[in-house]
């Protein structure tokens, strides 16, 4: 079993498409864009807001942070509680902790959202550390919440030859399993999430769980 499991939040404990995506769509309609098609929206799921802005739509770095800004104006009154824990997360949670494991929340998402979200659904109980990015647009890339939520946990004194043994950071798209990479950790995805079919395995990950069971299985053996 590992002694620490990092955890993303979107797609991997909580289902959080739909606020996410509305609240895409409305900062979108700000900027005279009308998408009607939700399921175009959905590579909006998982990497920074400002590079999914830019990427997908051309905006400009100063449209994007102002698009962020309209993305907030729904979703945090509204799109935070367009979500849901998914099905036998809390028990596996709440068993890792009983076999002594440390968990942390380790989310591109701002800290101050995912905290609400954690207490929202009763699960901030089970995290010694929650890591998410700053509201301006600092600590936004993957590697870097994974980075601080190791320093946190203390995981950044163990030896990187040892910390893939010990340590496991487990999400649903291809940017969890690179913040693992780049610090020695096992990259545990999940296939229940929102990764386009193919990149988690394209992306190397360690070992890949099609349901939360299945991860559970995985992380307490």
């Amino acid at each position: 079993m590992f002694q620490y499991c990092l955890f993303d939040l979107d797609g991997t404990l909580t289902d959080s498409q739909e606020g996410i995506i509305k609240s895409v769509q409305y900062a979108l309609k700000a900027f005279g864009i009308e998408e009607p098609d939700l399921k175009k929206l959905t590579p909006f799921l998982g990497p920074p807001l400002k590079e999914s802005f830019m990427k997908y739509y051309g905006f400009s770095g100063e449209d994007a942070v102002k698009a962020i800004a309209l993305y907030r104006e729904r979703f945090a009154p509204v799109g935070i509680f367009e979500n849901s824990v998914y099905p036998g997360i809390q028990d596996m949670l709440g068993k890792l902790r009983e076999k002594g494991a440390r968990l942390a929340v380790a989310s591109s998402k701002p800290e101050c959202y995912v905290r609400q979200i954690l207490a929202h659904f009763d699960i901030e109980k089970y995290f010694d550390v929650v890591v998410g990015s700053e509201l301006d647009g600092s600590r936004s890339q993957k590697e870097e919440v994974v980075e601080e939520a190791l320093m946190r946990l203390g995981v950044l004194t163990i030896a990187v030859e040892e910390r893939k043994s010990v340590c496991a950071m487990i999400g649903d798209r291809k940017f969890d399993l690179q913040g693992a990479k780049a610090h020695f950790l096992t990259g545990v995805g999940v296939r229940y999430g929102y990764a386009p079919e193919g990149e988690l395995e394209e992306e190397g990950a360690d070992y890949i769980a099609g349901t939360v069971e299945e991860l559970a299985r995985y992380l307490e053996a």
